[in-house]
């Protein structure tokens, strides 16, 4: 009698994750595009697929809101003004994604192209953001187009459950196709967690943020997203910006529109410094992560008698730091603004500079100087330093805290040992705990001691008067200040020696037999050694 086999179980499909998704949309135009035509593609997508999503969402809403009377539910669905009071595009059948994703692939591209292209002309907030002929010129097959759409119809919150879905996959595909990734002016993205302790230390929680570098705006996406976290509302908060590279200032604009985010970039892509579009802006906060040792930024003769300058010398033609330090400053609320951007660390002792920098110390402009952990940094491995400039440190309140008088004091600390935490194989990253850690540092400085209490660590932070500061030439850089404990004193030289000279020996034994074993397969093969 023949037993019967039992019939394997078929193993269960393996779960396509969202990193699965976005790079098979990579592979799919792998070799058929070049790298910015391949963004501008992607993210066009992207932006056509969430904002129809958030268009369905608050068809959703506004249904719920009116389940008592269907007759007014009808009149709010079809009025524009139901649907951008909340940051969402009014939508057309023929620039909404669920029409354009069953069209035949044959008939896509087009379609795209004249979705944008309406879609640019009738929103206002989207003029001059949207890539135009951007299918038809990169040509695709259609079957390459509609597999494209395909996997970016996969990506939908019901399936993935991420609290910021939309921010995941347009910083992965920024990311992906980093536009100015191997230029030597500075970057493009700043890692989450700088932007987090940047937030974490100057509070945006209302009013006015400014960022006259703005690139792709992720710097704003992340505070908002930090004000969140921290109970506060976005909608009390004006977002202001500017970029000087077009292709940027687009996609900038897509960024914030495609989160519903309010915004005002001015006009067109331009240089903050040669035609500032916000002029008379006087924001509560700056957060900025400005191209790092920008050179050439004026020429000789231009520029000399700005006002941005008043009260200082004129920055150098040759680096463009101190350029946006006193253009940051001019901007921010005389009252209370504060500022916290990042500059490269030649920019704490440059000789060049040295006579504004002691202008700012001396105005009590610098409260505190924050050295990062190397490699933080996409496309640099250069060390970064966080300024923080406040307009007022003579105490009050500030978020319910009472704050005491830093006049005279700077806070200096030093993280460049913090870098033990590594993600994607290279970059360093600071945890949240670390995030909070500086951040009560900070606090404590700010409301309990200061310099005359003696409040330093070693190896890590130090409360320093201005005389002080003075003494040492207006020097910024933080270890001329912090404690750091020589270890060579404790250190056995004897010891050390001998260990040294038996790794050596060693290192010349494992040398000399191996020498020996190739003498020998040479004569076995009847070469001469």
């Amino acid at each position: 009698m023949t037993k019967e086999k039992t019939p394997k179980k078929s193993k269960a499909p393996k779960e396509e994750r969202l990193e699965d998704i976005l790079m098979s949309c990579r592979n799919h135009l792998r070799g058929r595009a070049p790298m910015t035509d391949k963004r501008d593609l992607l993210l066009s997508l992207v932006f056509l697929k969430f904002i129809s999503d958030r268009f369905e969402e608050q068809k959703e809403k506004i249904l719920a809101e009116n389940r008592e009377d269907p007759e007014l539910a009808k009149l709010a669905l079809a009025n524009p003004a139901f649907f951008r009071k909340d940051g969402v595009f009014f939508l057309k059948p023929e620039y909404d994604w669920r029409q354009l994703s069953l069209l035949p692939a044959a008939r896509m591209a087009l379609a795209f192209d004249n979705a944008l292209s309406r879609l640019e002309q009738e929103e206002p907030s989207l003029r001059n953001a949207l890539p135009q002929q951007i299918f038809s010129n990169t040509q695709l097959e259609p079957s390459v187009l509609k597999a494209v759409v395909d996997d970016i119809e996969k990506i939908d919150r019901r399936r993935f459950h991420d609290r910021d879905l939309i921010g995941r996959v347009y910083e992965y595909f920024l990311q992906a196709f980093s536009i100015n990734a191997d230029k030597e002016e500075g970057e493009f993205y700043t890692p989450h967690c700088v932007v987090e302790l940047i937030a974490a230390l100057i509070e945006p929680y209302d009013g006015t943020i400014y960022d006259p570098c703005c690139g792709s705006g992720g710097m704003f996406v992340q505070s908002l997203r930090h004000i969140e976290e921290n109970g506060g509302d976005r909608r009390t908060v004006n977002v202001y910006g500017q970029e000087s590279e077009p292709a940027t200032f687009r996609l900038a604009k897509m960024n914030l529109a495609v989160r519903g985010i309010s915004y005002h970039l001015g006009d067109h892509a331009a240089s903050s410094f040669t035609d500032d579009q916000h002029k008379d802006l006087r924001a509560d906060y700056i957060m900025a992560n400005p191209p790092f040792n920008l050179k050439k930024w004026r020429k000789a003769d231009e520029l000399t008698k700005d006002p941005r300058w008043a009260g200082y010398a004129v920055p150098p033609e040759s680096n463009a730091n101190y350029a946006w330090i006193l253009h940051m400053l001019a901007h921010l609320n005389v009252a209370r603004g504060r500022a916290g951007f990042l500059l490269a660390n030649g920019a704490l002792d440059d000789a060049d500079t040295l006579e504004i920098r002691q202008k700012l110390l001396e105005n009590d402009k610098v409260e505190a100087i924050v050295v990062l952990p190397r490699e933080m940094f996409y496309s640099t491995d250069i060390s970064v330093t966080l300024w923080i400039l406040n307009n007022d440190k003579r105490g009050g309140r500030l978020n319910g805290r009472a704050m005491r008088d830093r006049s005279g004091e700077v806070l200096f600390v030093d993280l460049r040992t913090w870098n033990e935490n590594i993600y994607e194989k290279k970059f360093v990253q600071l945890l949240p705990e670390q995030i909070a850690r500086v951040r009560g540092i900070v606090e404590t400085w700010r409301t309990a001691k200061g310099a005359a209490d003696g409040y330093a660590e070693p190896e890590l932070y130090r409360a320093v008067p201005l005389a002080e500061i003075a003494e040492k030439g207006f020097s910024l850089v933080p270890s001329r200040y912090i404690e750091f404990v020589d270890r060579d004193e404790t250190l056995d030289w004897r010891t050390a020696l001998r260990d040294a000279g038996a790794a050596a020996k060693a290192l010349l034994q494992r040398q000399e037999e191996n020498a020996g074993k190739l003498r020998e397969a040479l004569a076995e093969l009847g070469v001469e050694p």
